[in-house]
């Protein structure tokens, strides 16, 4: 067929190939309609018409390539599927109606009755509920370690390993995986080596060149950056996303056209985001370290964090998630979040507002006592997501809440 530039309807990859993220984050996946519209199309439909019951056929039983029904195939859904793996390196991604249901479809996908799984601690506290009460009902065990101690890794090895997930850096300590040591762990043990790599985006790290098999995000994160859709994404080898891909069809944990839609647009502006994040937490945290009321501050980017080199050497930017620890208890954490008046208290992240909020009452706080001392969770732990405002407007809030912890000091709240 021979056309003009202006009737393409699909961007061919081998234009892009060779583009830096920045240009991938804009352009990859980028499907155009006969009407030859310059943004992304969405198509808000259940199903789609074929030109023959013969050609139906075709489509359902996998003969013909094409749309058949949007809970596993949609051209919006198939564009961000499309972007994102571009962006990570991957050879196919599969969208997931939210973070959570993507490791869901993973575990279902890839693990049966009778596999273990390698976790470290220092992940999302639904994660590890999903693994210790959930999947431990299916028969997939989970054996829970620090995740900078290699010795607890392959202690934990057992024959039927068929896992190893982590999160780097950790929600909410920030503590960053050897993630070539665990690779080659993983490999040596005909395991897969599973990341979320929801704090660092494919713009600070790219977990396929230090040896991770599938990447997992939280689209409703950084990937939209304005707190305005759940939704997620596996990342990973045809033959494992085909399995992946299976599961959605039959189970049903599916990404909105809508949805979709919301996140090809955020990724357009990830890289620039991402930078703005990173500038504004590395400066807050620094300032944070010379507050007295603090007792310390949990952010690679910190040259005493003991993992910065290792940050520094998997990833181009620290990211924009850091918290610290107040003089005090749950008590002292509570009043200083009450005392911020800009800044907004919320569990979520990745947003261009900044957030706060108490880990060990919130998103850790269906974790047993004994898992949140494991996991490092304690009662004065705070955690913010610093978002894109001027950072000299951040430290005024804050500001505020160490004058409420002074205030609560001397008895006069």
């Amino acid at each position: 067929m021979t056309y003009r530039r202006e009737e393409h309807v699909l961007i061919p990859e081998s234009d892009l190939e060779g583009m830096s993220v920045d240009t991938l984050a804009v352009r990859a996946g980028q499907i155009r309609t006969g009407q030859l519209e310059h943004s992304d199309a969405i198509f808000p439909t259940s199903s789609f018409v074929y030109g023959s019951a013969a050609q139906a056929a075709a489509r359902f039983g996998g003969e013909e390539p094409g749309n058949i029904y949007s809970r596993f195939t949609n051209p919006t859904v198939q564009a961000f599927e499309s972007r994102i793996a571009a962006m990570e390196g991957g050879e196919r991604a599969v969208a997931t109606s939210s973070g959570m249901a993507a490791i869901l479809a993973t575990c279902m996908a890839l693990l049966k009755a009778g596999d273990h799984v390698i976790c470290s601690r220092g992940v999302f506290g639904t994660t590890n509920v999903l693994f210790q009460k959930y999947l431990a009902k299916f028969g997939v065990d989970t054996t829970f370690v620090g995740l900078t101690d290699m010795s607890q890794w392959q202690a934990a090895v057992r024959p039927e390993t068929r896992m190893l997930f982590i999160e780097t850096p950790t929600n909410p300590l920030c503590e960053v995986a050897d993630m070539e040591a665990l690779s080659g762990l993983a490999r040596a043990n005909d395991a897969l080596f599973v990341v979320d790599n929801c704090f660092c985006t494919p713009v600070l790290q790219r977990p396929f060149e230090h040896g991770a098999d599938v990447i997992i995000h939280s689209a409703t994160k950084y990937l939209d950056g304005q707190g305005r859709c759940v939704g997620g994404v596996v990342i990973g080898p045809n033959t494992l996303m085909e399995e992946v891909y299976g599961f959605l069809r039959s189970a049903g944990p599916t990404l909105s056209p809508f949805n979709a839609w919301v996140f090809l647009k955020g990724l357009e502006t990830l890289p620039i985001r991402m930078r703005a994040h990173c500038d504004n937490a590395l400066e807050l945290a620094t300032w944070l370290e010379g507050q007295g009321a603090v007792d310390h501050v949990f952010y690679a980017g910190l040259p005493d964090h003991p993992q910065h080199e290792l940050a520094k050497r998997q990833q181009s930017g620290f990211g924009g998630v850091l918290s610290f620890t107040v003089k005090g208890g749950r008590e002292e954490a509570w009043a200083f979040i009450d005392a911020t008046r800009m800044i907004s208290i919320t569990a979520n992240l990745g947003d261009v507002k900044t957030t706060i909020t108490h880990p060990a009452t919130t998103t850790h706080g269906r974790l047993s006592p004994e898992d949140k001392v494991q996991a490092g969770i304690t009662e004065n732990l705070v955690r913010i997501s610093v978002g894109i405002e001027a950072v000299e407007d951040l430290k005024t809030d804050l500001q505020r809440g160490f004058e409420a912890l002074e205030n609560y000091r001397q008895g006069t709240v």
